[in-house]
Formats: structure tokens, sequence, C-alpha cells
């Protein structure tokens, strides 16, 4: 289909606070996107009350730039307040550092042309140092980068308002799932995100972590899996939070204390269906190809890259089988003594060591599951990635 024959519009919708500078370049490659796109576009940012002059500053180099400004910091989350001013058919989350390709803008507005049950495209975010960055999961959203029909974001409800910052993606995401809307993330639609560290609250960011992510747990997940991922994704959190200081552990002690009081509150379950949860962490899809994996080549004993959010379904899936777990390979959660479900977690360097059949690929990062396992495959062994798009196995020359 020829877009500019329907001239659709976007919107590229930012919330920010106390980052002037760096939202300002943003604001100037959008108006170099906007130009280059040949699309009709509009640019919304929320200004979370901040008091660097950001308002000032924006209304002065950028008048066509429609700013909307909060009392207080909403987070990430003030993003509603621009979709429910946004007149665009499609609307492209952005962090006030990030800022998509031309290209990629048309090329994204295609796609939702192609498949009118596509709800979210998710860009590929290229880092300042080459690497790439998105969620955890591939149907899960990224704030920094995906295009949205704006019809499916308003029918969804929009962002959280209990959230603030941290795993908001994951509870608009599902609910787009369970309202049967369809979430890709696409390798030809380009965003780059510069990263910034300017006004970032580390420990903030890992008491919401924690916090957040028990709440999408406790608040969505099917009944059965609602305990073991509320419970692996707290440990998770908190041996994140080991790894940096008596600070972060603090932090996500009381982001947990947090989240589990917020749980209980009247109201706050609302789980989805099974059909949007298999789309989500995939459990039957993980047991299928995992079962064919292991008979195909005959495997006794594995081990499991990466203790990643989707760590529980290649367990339980592997334990079903009858296949043996060596070790969970991940050298940032690596530590003496360190067990998931009686299975030792240690270094790359220790696993690698170890008498083993095949290195199964549990991480579902789009962004990190292939560069993890060519990792592994410079090792020569035999490593399987059950999600891996070129073909299901492959072997190490």
């Amino acid at each position: 289909m020829d877009i500019a024959s329907v001239d659709p519009m976007i919107t590229f919708l930012i919330a920010t606070r106390n980052r002037r500078d760096v939202l300002l370049r943003t604001l100037d490659e959008l108006q170099e996107v906007d130009w280059q796109s040949g699309l009709i576009t509009e640019t919304i940012v929320v200004d979370n009350a901040s008091r660097d002059g950001t308002a000032v500053a924006v209304a002065s180099q950028f008048p066509q730039v429609q700013l909307l400004a909060e009392r207080k910091n909403r987070g990430a989350c003030a993003k509603n307040a621009g979709l429910a001013k946004a007149r665009g058919e499609f609307v492209i989350f952005l962090d006030d550092d990030s800022y998509p390709t031309a290209d990629g803008v048309r090329r994204m507005v295609q796609h939702f042309f192609a498949e009118p049950d596509l709800g979210a495209a998710i860009f590929d975010v290229t880092l300042p140092d080459g690497s790439h960055e998105s969620s955890a999961y591939p149907s899960v959203v990224i704030g920094c980068g995906s295009g949205f029909r704006r019809s499916a974001l308003l029918k969804a409800g929009g962002l959280p308002t209990d959230f603030f910052m941290q795993a908001e993606e994951y509870d608009l995401s599902l609910r787009l799932l369970e309202s049967k809307w369809k979430i890709r993330r696409f390798d030809d639609l380009q965003i780059h995100h510069l990263k910034t560290p300017a006004a970032r609250i580390p420990t903030r960011t890992t008491r919401l972590d924690m916090r957040n992510n028990v709440m999408v747990v406790t608040r969505y997940f099917p009944r059965h899996w609602m305990l073991p991922f509320a419970i692996d994704w707290a440990r998770r959190y908190w041996w994140m939070a080991g790894t940096k200081s008596r600070r972060h552990q603090i932090a996500a002690a009381v982001g947990l204390i947090q989240g589990v009081l917020r749980s209980l509150r009247p109201g706050h379950r609302r789980p989805v269906g099974l059909a949007a949860f298999e789309t989500f962490a995939m459990p039957v899809a993980i047991r299928q190809r995992l079962g064919d994996a292991i008979r195909t080549h005959r495997l006794h004993s594995i081990v499991l890259i990466d203790l990643g959010k989707n760590i529980l379904p290649f367990v339980l899936a592997a334990k079903a089988i009858g296949v043996h777990v060596r070790a969970i390979a991940d050298s940032r959660l690596a530590a003496t003594h360190r067990t998931y479900r009686g299975i030792p977690v240690v270094r790359d360097e220790q696993a690698s060591l170890m008498i083993f059949d095949a290195a199964v690929v549990a991480n579902l990062s789009p962004a990190h599951a292939g560069a993890r396992a060519d990792q592994w495959r410079r090792r020569g062994r035999m490593v399987i990635d059950l999600f891996e798009t070129a073909e299901l196995l492959s072997i190490a020359a």
C-alpha cells in the first residue's frame, strides 16, 4: 500500500523531567525525521514538573511541539496525558533520549496496514555502543521505542496509572494481548537510544522494578502460575540488587513489601486468559519445542543459558520430559552455593567445563538470546535456541 496516498498521522509521545538538553537534542532529531519521512507527524511532550527550564526551552525552540505541563512528577506513565491529546492514527512511545529513523517510521506504518490485528510494533533499539535493547519477552513493548495503533492503546486503557515507571510496558502488553491485539518486534524498524544517565535515580529504579514486577504477576498471571512466578521474579530482582550494593538491597526489600501490600488491595486481580498468557510466556510452546529437540538429538543432560525472567517454564519442561539440567549458566547472577530449584547457578566458564549434551538458551529477550547463543557456540558446544528464527537447532562448527 502506498502510505503517501493514505496520509496517516503519526504522534511521537515523550515524557520527561529535568533533562532539558537531552530532550532538545531528541526534538531536533524528530524534526529531521518529520522532514525526511514525508508523513504527517505531531510531537507531544509531557513535562513532569521539570525545574531546569524544560518548558521554556521547548516553547522557544520548538513552538510546533505540543507541551503538556504536569504539576507533579508522574514518571513514564505521564504519557497517558499525551495519549489523551494525540491525534495520530499511530502513536510512537519514545524516551526523551530516543528517536527513530525516518525509514523506520514509514515501514512501521506499512506493517500496521499489512496486519489489521497488529496492536503494537516493537522497534529494534540500538544503543551508542552498537548493542541492542529489548524487553525480556518478545511480546512485551519497550517504552523507548514502540509504535501503537492508537485505537488499540485506547481500548487497552493506556499505561497503568499506579506504576509511575518500570514494568509499565508489561502491564500494558498483557492487556493488549488479552484484547487479542498482536504485538510483534520488527528488525527493520530502527530506533537510536542514547541511554543518557542524567537525572536517573538508581535505587528508585531498583525499588520500582521489584514493586511493579510483583504487581504485574499478581495482577495478571493465571492463578496456577501466579505464585511460582512471583517468587521467581522477586528472588531474581533480589539477586540483581545484591550485585550492586546494600542500598540497592534495601530498596529491593522495600519494593517487595510495597508490591505485596498493593497486591492485596480489593480489585487488584484481573488475570488474563490462558491464550494471552501462552503468547506472553509460551510454557506450552517451550515444552513442545524442548521435547522435539531432546528426541531429535537424544539428549540426556543439558545446561540452561541465563537465569532469565522466563526460566521457570524451561525448568518445568525439562523435568516433565525427563532430561537432567546440570546447571544454569549466568555469570551475572552466579554465586557460591546459589541454586534455582536445586539447580546450581554458575558462571559460564564453570558450566562449560561440565559434562552435558547441549546448552539450551533460556533467555527469551530478542536483543540478548542470539548474542548468548553465539557466545556459547564459540565454546564449541551444541547450542539449542528453541525460538531462533533461522533454524530450530544449531551446532557450532
